[in-house]
């Protein structure tokens, strides 16, 4: 039952998995529910009940804490200890029962499902020769039924937890990867912006210098001219700028469904393939970031729909959730995004009636269309 130690990209998740260990030994009394209603239980089976917990205790919180095989030597004794005890009273399944959690925690599902029924078998082997046929086989039952239901919530747990922990990778990953084309998109940009300009300058200014002596006419055109394409590169430079801040729709999009996917939430778009001028577009963008911000703070929603339509003379913005509803409440944001839309002559509207989700809608005019054109 040998396992490696996780791997560095899934501690978070093994770590997170072996958390809040006191919890884990709320189903340590089940030692002794059989003696509970064992009239004439001898001594011996409750020595031996409280000296077996004396053992799994140190065991089950080096468990914990220890890696690699030394864990799966853990797992093997718990399981010896438990059906050991079994021979002397039957609560002695509850560390069979721990066994096979502590397996499919540290195992690959597969192997951790068979060290899971190589164990129930040897527990319902032990049941059979201990006990009469019709009470062994009640508690084979009654075990086997928690011990599924135990290792089947430990593997889904693990399950849910890589999923996360995937997610946040690919977040991260895809805010890297956008990171990396933004710098080289810029970088571009600035070379084919600068370049021409700056070469230009460096030759204009070495011609008035070399003219400032023979004909100072010439040199103070040059000049004028190098002051000219100065100030054209810095206007130049101020709109890249104001691009380079600008966020697209499309990128907003992009981060919003990971944000959302990480909380359970889906997310469906529908985007009509329009021309935007960027401070517009970075306005819907920011919009977008907003709702999408309420949805996951507020709104306890399972769906998020997004869809940008060109029709009918107008650009319209829709995001609407299954939540509560409820939205239009002061302190949400929705003043602030009314505000810099209404720049752009938008409109915004929001219907969210409490238990009904929650419908917000952008109209732009048409000439926001034709700006970006």
């Amino acid at each position: 039952m040998g396992q490696p130690a996780p791997r560095p990209q899934e501690d978070e998740t093994y770590d997170e998995l072996m958390g809040r260990p006191w919890l884990g030994l709320v189903y340590l009394p089940f030692v002794f529910l059989p003696l509970a209603f064992w009239t004439d239980a001898p001594a011996r089976a409750w020595v031996a009940s409280v000296l077996a917990i004396a053992v799994f205790l140190p065991m089950y919180f080096a468990f914990r804490t220890w890696r690699g095989r030394r864990q799966s030597v853990l797992v093997a004794a718990t399981a010896i200890l438990g059906l050991a005890l079994i021979a002397i009273q039957p609560g002695g399944n509850t560390f069979v029962i721990y066994a096979c959690a502590m397996a499919a925690t540290i195992l690959p599902a597969r192997r951790a499902i068979a060290v899971t029924v190589l164990l129930v078998a040897a527990m319902v082997a032990c049941f059979l020769a201990v006990m009469p046929l019709p009470l062994a086989l009640a508690y084979a039952a009654m075990a086997t039924a928690i011990c599924v239901l135990v290792v089947a919530g430990v593997l889904m747990t693990r399950a849910r937890l890589r999923r996360d922990a995937e997610l946040r990778l690919t977040r991260d990953e895809v805010a890297r990867l956008a990171a990396m084309a933004e710098r080289e998109r810029i970088g571009r940009d600035l070379h084919d912006l600068l370049g021409h300009t700056l070469s230009l300058v460096a030759l204009k200014s070495e011609l008035a210098g070399r003219l400032v002596d023979s004909n100072p006419a010439a040199a103070r055109t040059q000049i004028g001219e190098v002051e000219s394409v100065a100030r054209q590169a810095l206007a130049q430079v101020r709109e890249a700028v104001v691009g380079i801040r600008a966020t697209g729709l499309e990128a907003e999009l992009a981060a919003a469904r990971l944000a959302l996917l990480s909380a359970d939430v889906s997310l469906d778009q529908r985007l009509a393939q329009v021309a935007l001028d960027p401070a517009l577009e970075s306005a819907l963008a920011l919009a977008l970031r907003e709702a999408v911000t309420n949805v996951l703070r507020h709104a306890g929603a399972r769906r998020v729909e997004v869809e940008l339509v060109a029709d009918d003379g107008e650009l319209r913005l829709c995001i609407a959730d299954d939540g509560r509803g409820g939205a239009g409440a002061p302190g949400n944001g929705l003043a602030g995004m009314r505000e810099r839309l209404a720049a752009f002559g938008a409109e915004l509207e929001v219907d969210s009636p409490p238990g009904g989700g929650t419908r917000l809608q952008v109209t732009l005019p048409r000439r926001a269309l034709e700006a970006g054109a």
